[in-house]
């Protein structure tokens, strides 16, 4: 039996531009961070040569081709394991539509059981890209690179693109008293809505030469915001996540709404210097930057939302339980 535990992760700047579609060109950066939610994958030998899936529901086959299961089916077909096992899952938050990168963590989480349950030891970059290739050029999702990237590396990252197809990953190089600031200035809520982000991510993906300008300025943003957190100016966080959030919500129609708007204006006036919606949009978790004594102030101000405290996470996917077959 294998256990693996992959973190969520959220982003501060540069969403968007992980899309091959612009990077490849243009070059591309976002910086984000693993956070302690996660999703548990556990992968267990049968003794019959059926396959078990355990998701929102039960599959039981005879053969891969027959999962419905897209992403395990896929990283059974990557990994070459074909009969004879059991996959689950648990997670932390809701499985799907959180904005957190919960699919991504399942993929990377699925990818780094098999290759231990078959005695291999993937790296992270070999993980990320894996899990890249299976969602965006096998099942042809319009996603970015991001959250495959932070789910198998973990930490506190700039992740930056191309131009070309290179995905260099460099870690946010910031004082232990900075990380301790920035975990104690975090909040996360979640709007009570989670949404399908295929829909407003193919949008994005379809207006990217028209947002071009739009992009490269979100670029810059990401640096901006690995600066300020590498030189300790945490403090002036908040303005830049409100100016992520303005050039986000340029991208595509759906990514906020009158009510995404109205909690983010609630906020704002109980004490938050900033934040924006994490992932896609339109529904899940949004993310505040709040000082320490306005963080009572903005709960009472968002007190029909369900507050979600976290921590920012050193680690990307791991094998939590190895029990080798005999």
């Amino acid at each position: 039996m294998i256990i693996t535990q992959t973190p969520l992760r959220i982003s501060f700047a540069g969403g968007g531009t992980d899309f091959p579609d612009f990077f490849v060109e243009h070059g591309g950066a976002v910086v984000n961070s693993a956070i302690d939610k996660f999703v548990y994958c556990i992968v267990k030998e049968r003794f019959d040569d059926r396959i078990y899936v355990n998701w929102t529901r039960k599959e039981i086959v005879d053969s891969v081709e027959q999962i419905e299961h897209e992403l395990v089916r896929e990283a059974m077909r990557k990994v070459g394991v074909t009969k004879a096992v059991e996959i689950s899952f648990l997670s932390d938050i809701p499985a799907e539509g959180s904005g957190l990168g919960s699919s991504s963590s399942v993929l990377v989480g699925v990818l780094n059981a098999l290759y231990h349950y078959v005695g291999e030891t993937p790296t992270a970059e070999r993980l990320a890209r894996e899990a890249c290739e299976i969602e965006i050029e096998t099942l042809k999702k319009p996603i970015g690179v991001q959250d495959q990237y932070i789910a198998a590396y973990g930490g506190l990252r700039c992740f930056e693109f191309g131009p070309g197809i290179e995905v260099r990953a460099k870690a946010v190089r910031a004082s232990r008293s900075s990380l301790e600031d920035l975990d104690n200035m975090l909040m996360l809520f979640f709007t009570g809505r989670t949404r399908a982000s295929s829909t407003i991510l193919s949008a994005q993906k379809a207006g990217i030469a028209v947002k071009a300008p739009v992009l490269r300025e979100m670029t810059q943003q990401a640096q901006e915001v690995r600066r300020l957190l590498e030189s300790g100016a945490v403090d002036q966080l908040g303005a830049l996540l409100h100016r992520a959030w303005e050039s986000k919500r340029k991208l595509a129609q759906g990514i906020s709404s009158s009510e995404m708007d109205e909690i983010y204006a609630r906020a704002v006036e109980a004490g938050a210097l900033g934040g924006k919606i994490a992932g896609a949009g339109g529904g899940g978790f949004f993310l505040l930057c709040v000082p320490s004594e306005k963080r009572q102030a903005v709960r009472h101000a968002l007190a029909n939302l369900r507050e979600m405290p976290f921590r920012l996470e050193r680690g990307g996917t791991r094998v939590v339980l190895n029990m080798q077959r005999y």
